[in-house]
């Protein structure tokens, strides 16, 4: 624990038995580093005993000798000390508080100058005492260190000046000489004017204006003493109530004094008095005011006629912000509320966070309106699905998100995510048109899953996350197993550019063989990113997260840029070479003239490419623009390959109309062939098939063993490759057989980044 003072940096520096410990921090580090009574706080786990050393270093201090107090506290005890910092300033807040509205309230319009200056004071007290303690973090969390003390420094000088100008206004005409009147505003004048030259530490020197700051505050002390004096000795009545609330108050910050300029040790109780004697003092010139004054029954009955008009249109106003106004639920902040109150009691709860799958295309399809009454439907089935279930809270937090927060325990939980379950598929309806509700819905627990509202609702988002991965129309509950996963991720995604720089993405290449020989007739080429830290990480690990970045694009250029050279510089052992295509690079009118260009520029036949395209990318919403992009590609001589055949959404029509060359059958086929009591056999027949009907070349994927290769081949697919035939490898084979047609064509599909083979 340390006093504040200013500086542009500190550092802690712990010395144990494993070596030396650094910990540095700058006036923006330390809003987590404060502690109540004006200390900053600054945690070290190693104990006592074991340190050897503790050192604090600062970099532009004011100086060491306006820092007056360092004290290592075991953790128990400074809880103790906190506890009565924040009981006293919880009194001190809340006497200056009653004291100042009080008297804001009362004769509105015609206070007299000492009133006036008296709650000036008030105010400046208040503040001094926030955040010299600073208890003002609590809701200005930067408002600690050297800010802090900068700003303690202007309002002890607006605090001494108005203090003096209350007394000198309050006492009655006449009883004061004029010169000491006159004395008495100059010294309120230069306190001021010192307070905010003592705080301009970078202007000027801050061990001097410190002391001039302490010596005007002195004269001033001295001044209010004799104007005191005079005021007794000619019966002043007024001067009585003064010397009753600031005789404790100026003996204080005598003592303060004289600990400042060290004529005293450092007491802890010299603070703590301090401001327990500001309180004693407002609270007792406050009662002196209100001696003075005389209440008008009319002007109060209609302050309190328009504080009840006030209420009712603040609850009103109230209302309507937590109150979602298309679907009459919660909105955010309600949620946000709820929430932070049920964590600040400890409640244990669930929350849900759940999104309205397929939004936008029914907004889409069916406009707006219908949009809006998609999102209706599901925050009334919601309402009608919890309405026997107190204590569940329903807000929606976004344009198709919606929030539960369910109270209770597991089985509570459990209960919940059965009644979402029931939701799912319901009917709904909208202007003759007749559509059902999907939700994917994640949820995390408090405080299993974290202890504190926003990590809470990422976790529960990173579940959502995962539920549509799945598929959508699911639940997933939050497994921190998924949250390493995916910081893994975005730690890539970070690495990713730098990779890209150092060529760190390097292709593979794995044989392709006609089962009938067994003789190699190209190759594929797979995606490795060499990571200086991971080694060869496989694009299943490091693919999805790059796809949404901006990076992804240009990783998947630089795949292909790596194929055409591979193209270019083996012909003999790669006259033909399959890439796999992403969505984004053939959408656009312009995509397929890219890449002829591409080809163009590598001096390479456009026959010597083959593109291959997943389901998903040719049914993608851009499927139209990408369709057009195949087409005049494969017109102008490049193939094309239908990857992951059967895993997708594509019908016996689509397959009809797309416009590919060869069509690879997923591995889940090929390695569940032997699998007894499974239909995956079947399937592959139909698929092998369908080629064959639709004149398209068949390939197997992911072929490990002979009886897998020696079925497919008695199936009648061509091609095949997999583990059996070769693993990837950076340097491909020569080629051993022509493509069936007699042409000297050799195909080698590669793998697109967002492969895994």
């Amino acid at each position: 624990m340390v006093d504040q003072t200013r500086f542009r940096e500190m550092a802690v520096l712990v010395e144990d038995a494993s070596g030396l410990h650094r910990l540095t921090f700058d006036h923006s580090d330390l809003r987590r580093h404060w502690a109540p009574g004006g200390l900053l706080r600054f945690p070290i786990m190693t104990g006592g005993g074991a340190i050897r050393s503790l050192y604090l270093g600062f970099n532009r201090i004011d100086d060491l000798s306006l820092m007056r107090k360092i004290v290592a506290v075991p953790e128990p005890e400074q809880a103790g000390v906190d506890a009565r910092w924040l009981l006293l300033m919880g009194l001190f807040a809340g006497t200056l508080s009653s004291a100042l509205l009080y008297n804001l309230v009362i004769h509105t319009g015609r206070r007299p100058a000492f009133q006036r200056w008296y709650l000036a004071w008030v105010a400046a007290a208040f503040a001094y005492g926030m955040v010299w303690t600073n208890v003002a973090a609590y809701l200005v969390p930067t408002l600690v260190g050297p800010i802090a003390v900068r700003l303690d420094f202007i309002l002890v000088g607006l605090m001494v000046a108005t203090g003096n100008m209350f007394f000198f206004a309050v006492i009655e005409d006449g009883i004061l000489p004029r010169a000491l009147l006159r004395c008495g505003r100059l010294l309120a004048i230069s306190g001021v004017a010192l307070g905010f030259v003592a705080a301009a530490d970078t202007v000027f020197p801050p061990v001097l204006t410190d002391r001039l700051l302490n010596y005007a505050i002195a004269l001033t002390a001295i001044a209010v003493g004799l104007s005191c004096w005079i005021a007794v000795q000619r019966r002043s009545r007024v001067v009585w109530f003064y010397l009753i609330g600031w005789s404790p108050v100026i003996i204080i910050f005598l003592a303060r004094l004289a600990r400042n300029l060290r004529l005293m040790p450092q007491i802890d109780g010299v603070d703590m008095a301090t401001f327990a004697t500001l309180a004693f003092e407002a609270l007792v010139l406050s009662l002196a005011i209100a001696d003075r004054f005389r209440l008008v029954r009319r002007e109060l009955d209609a302050a309190r006629q328009r504080q009840e008009i006030d209420r009712a249109e603040a609850k009103a106003l109230q209302a309507a912000a937590r109150t979602d106004h298309l679907t009459g639920i919660g909105n955010r902040s309600a949620f946000e509320a709820d929430a932070d109150g049920m964590i600040a009691h400890g409640e244990l709860f669930s929350l849900f966070l759940i999104d309205v799958d397929y939004l936008k295309d029914t907004n889409d399809r069916l406009g707006h309106r219908g949009g809006d009454a998609l999102l209706k439907r599901v925050a009334l089935s919601l309402k009608e699905i919890t309405s026997n279930t107190p204590g569940i809270m329903i807000a929606r937090i976004g344009g198709d998100e919606f929030a539960l927060l369910c109270p209770g325990g597991r089985s509570e939980e459990a209960r919940l995510i059965d009644l979402l379950a029931k939701m799912q598929g319901q009917p709904w309806r909208f202007m003759e048109h007749d559509r059902t509700i999907s939700l994917s819905i994640g949820s995390a627990r408090f405080p299993e899953d974290a202890e504190e509202l926003d990590a809470l609702y990422h976790n529960a988002d990173l579940a959502l996350y995962n539920a549509k991965r799945q598929g959508r129309a699911c639940h997933y509950h939050y497994d921190a197993l998924q949250r390493l996963l995916r910081d893994l991720q975005v730690e890539l995604s970070r690495d990713a550019e730098a990779g890209l720089g150092r060529c760190e993405f390097l292709l593979q290449f794995q044989p392709i063989v006609a089962l009938q020989s067994g003789k190699v007739w190209g190759y594929e080429a797979l995606l490795r990113w060499d990571h200086p830290h991971y080694g060869f990480i496989r694009p299943d690990r490091f693919a999805d997260v790059l796809v949404a970045e901006r990076i992804g694009l240009r990783i998947q250029e630089h795949v292909l840029e790596l194929a055409l050279t591979a193209l270019r510089d083996q012909p003999d052992q790669i006259p033909l070479l399959s890439v796999n295509f992403t969505a984004a690079q053939l959408s656009g009118p312009g995509s397929a003239r890219r890449v002829l260009s591409r080809l163009a520029a590598y001096g390479l036949s456009p026959s010597s490419l083959c593109i291959e395209v997943t389901e998903r990318v040719i049914l993608d919403r851009a499927g139209a623009t990408i369709l057009t992009a195949l087409n005049t590609l494969r017109e102008a001589g490049v193939h094309v390959a239908l990857d992951d055949f059967g895993t997708g959404s594509a019908s016996l029509a689509d397959l009809s109309t797309m416009p590919v060359d060869m069509i690879k059958i997923d591995r889940s086929f090929v390695s569940g062939m032997q699998e007894d009591g499974g239909d995956t056999l079947a399937i592959v027949r139909a698929i092998i098939g369908l080629g064959q009907g639709l004149g398209k070349r068949v390939v197997a994927e992911g072929i490990e063993t002979e009886a897998q290769s020696n079925r497919l081949a008695a199936l009648g697919c061509h091609s095949g490759q997999g583990y059996l035939f070769g693993r990837p490898t950076g340097k491909p084979l020569p080629t051993g057989m022509a493509w069936p047609n007699g042409a000297a064509d050799n195909v080698i599909p590669i793998a697109s980044f967002n492969q895994s083979r």
